[in-house]
Protein backbone atom coordinates (compact mmCIF):
# COMPACT_ATOMS: atom_id res chain seq x y z
CA UNK A 1 0.00 0.00 0.00
CA UNK A 2 2.86 2.39 0.84
CA UNK A 3 4.46 1.86 -2.57
CA UNK A 4 1.24 2.90 -4.26
CA UNK A 5 1.05 6.09 -2.16
CA UNK A 6 4.61 7.24 -2.92
CA UNK A 7 3.91 8.29 -6.54
CA UNK A 8 0.83 10.21 -5.40
CA UNK A 9 2.82 11.91 -2.66
CA UNK A 10 5.63 12.87 -5.08
CA UNK A 11 3.10 14.17 -7.61
CA UNK A 12 1.45 16.25 -4.89
CA UNK A 13 4.75 17.73 -3.72
CA UNK A 14 5.75 18.57 -7.29
CA UNK A 15 2.45 20.27 -8.04
CA UNK A 16 2.66 22.37 -4.86
CA UNK A 17 6.29 23.26 -5.62
CA UNK A 18 5.38 24.16 -9.19
CA UNK A 19 2.45 26.30 -8.03
CA UNK A 20 4.73 28.12 -5.57
CA UNK A 21 7.23 28.81 -8.35
CA UNK A 22 4.45 30.45 -10.39
CA UNK A 23 3.80 33.09 -7.72
CA UNK A 24 5.79 36.27 -8.29
CA UNK A 25 7.67 37.89 -5.42
CA UNK A 26 5.34 40.28 -3.57
CA UNK A 27 7.45 43.26 -4.64
CA UNK A 28 6.45 42.45 -8.24
CA UNK A 29 2.71 42.56 -7.49
CA UNK A 30 1.90 46.15 -8.40
CA UNK A 31 -1.22 46.52 -6.26
CA UNK A 32 0.58 45.20 -3.17
CA UNK A 33 3.76 47.21 -3.78
CA UNK A 34 1.82 50.41 -4.49
CA UNK A 35 -0.34 49.85 -1.40
CA UNK A 36 2.70 49.39 0.82
CA UNK A 37 4.26 52.50 -0.74
CA UNK A 38 1.16 54.57 0.09
CA UNK A 39 1.04 53.34 3.69
CA UNK A 40 4.80 53.80 4.11
CA UNK A 41 4.78 57.32 2.67
CA UNK A 42 1.90 58.34 4.94
CA UNK A 43 3.84 56.91 7.88
CA UNK A 44 6.99 58.86 6.92
CA UNK A 45 4.97 62.06 6.61
CA UNK A 46 3.33 61.70 10.03
CA UNK A 47 6.67 60.84 11.67
CA UNK A 48 8.44 63.85 10.14
CA UNK A 49 5.75 66.54 10.30
CA UNK A 50 4.50 67.59 13.74
CA UNK A 51 1.25 69.07 12.38
CA UNK A 52 0.12 65.89 10.61
CA UNK A 53 -1.04 62.68 12.22
CA UNK A 54 -2.23 59.30 11.02
CA UNK A 55 -5.77 58.09 10.59
CA UNK A 56 -4.80 54.93 12.43
CA UNK A 57 -7.91 52.85 11.78
CA UNK A 58 -7.83 53.65 8.06
CA UNK A 59 -4.15 52.71 7.88
CA UNK A 60 -4.73 49.44 9.75
CA UNK A 61 -7.68 48.68 7.48
CA UNK A 62 -5.52 49.33 4.41
CA UNK A 63 -2.84 46.98 5.73
CA UNK A 64 -5.42 44.29 6.42
CA UNK A 65 -6.84 44.70 2.90
CA UNK A 66 -3.36 44.20 1.42
CA UNK A 67 -2.81 41.16 3.63
CA UNK A 68 -6.14 39.67 2.54
CA UNK A 69 -5.37 40.37 -1.12
CA UNK A 70 -1.97 38.68 -0.88
CA UNK A 71 -3.42 35.66 0.90
CA UNK A 72 -6.16 35.36 -1.75
CA UNK A 73 -3.39 35.30 -4.36
CA UNK A 74 -1.81 32.31 -2.63
CA UNK A 75 0.89 33.91 -0.48
CA UNK A 76 1.34 32.47 3.00
CA UNK A 77 1.36 34.51 6.18
CA UNK A 78 5.07 33.73 6.55
CA UNK A 79 5.80 35.04 3.02
CA UNK A 80 3.78 38.20 3.64
CA UNK A 81 5.42 38.83 7.03
CA UNK A 82 8.89 38.23 5.58
CA UNK A 83 8.22 40.75 2.81
CA UNK A 84 6.76 43.42 5.09
CA UNK A 85 9.56 43.03 7.65
CA UNK A 86 12.39 42.92 5.10
CA UNK A 87 14.93 45.70 5.62
CA UNK A 88 15.78 45.60 1.91
CA UNK A 89 12.13 46.15 0.97
CA UNK A 90 11.78 48.95 3.53
CA UNK A 91 14.87 50.64 2.09
CA UNK A 92 13.54 50.24 -1.46
CA UNK A 93 10.20 51.84 -0.54
CA UNK A 94 11.97 54.67 1.33
CA UNK A 95 14.04 55.36 -1.79
CA UNK A 96 10.83 55.40 -3.84
CA UNK A 97 9.40 57.96 -1.38
CA UNK A 98 12.52 60.15 -1.72
CA UNK A 99 12.18 59.99 -5.51
CA UNK A 100 8.49 60.91 -5.23
CA UNK A 101 9.35 63.93 -3.10
CA UNK A 102 12.22 64.98 -5.37
CA UNK A 103 9.90 64.83 -8.39
CA UNK A 104 7.77 67.44 -6.60
CA UNK A 105 10.82 69.58 -5.74
CA UNK A 106 10.52 68.80 -2.02
CA UNK A 107 13.39 68.01 0.31
CA UNK A 108 13.07 65.14 2.80
CA UNK A 109 13.08 67.52 5.78
CA UNK A 110 10.31 68.66 8.12
CA UNK A 111 9.10 71.43 5.80
CA UNK A 112 9.10 69.09 2.81
CA UNK A 113 7.17 66.37 4.61
CA UNK A 114 4.63 68.91 5.91
CA UNK A 115 4.15 70.42 2.45
CA UNK A 116 3.74 66.99 0.88
CA UNK A 117 1.35 65.83 3.59
CA UNK A 118 -0.81 68.95 3.27
CA UNK A 119 -0.87 68.59 -0.51
CA UNK A 120 -1.85 64.91 -0.29
CA UNK A 121 -4.60 65.69 2.25
CA UNK A 122 -6.00 68.50 0.07
CA UNK A 123 -6.01 66.24 -3.00
CA UNK A 124 -7.64 63.46 -0.94
CA UNK A 125 -5.14 61.09 -2.51
CA UNK A 126 -4.61 57.57 -1.21
CA UNK A 127 -1.79 58.92 0.96
CA UNK A 128 -3.84 61.93 2.07
CA UNK A 129 -6.78 59.71 3.08
CA UNK A 130 -4.52 58.11 5.70
CA UNK A 131 -3.54 61.49 7.22
CA UNK A 132 -5.09 64.39 9.09
CA UNK A 133 -3.76 67.88 9.62
CA UNK A 134 -3.98 69.82 12.87
CA UNK A 135 -3.56 73.14 11.06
Amino acid sequence: MRRKMLPLFVAGVLSVTSAMADIAPLRDVKSIDDGLFVIGLADQIRKNCPTISARVFKALGALQDLNNQAMAMGYTKAEIDAHVESDAEKDRLRARARDYMAAQDLKPDEAGYCALGQKEIERNSKVGALLRSSQ
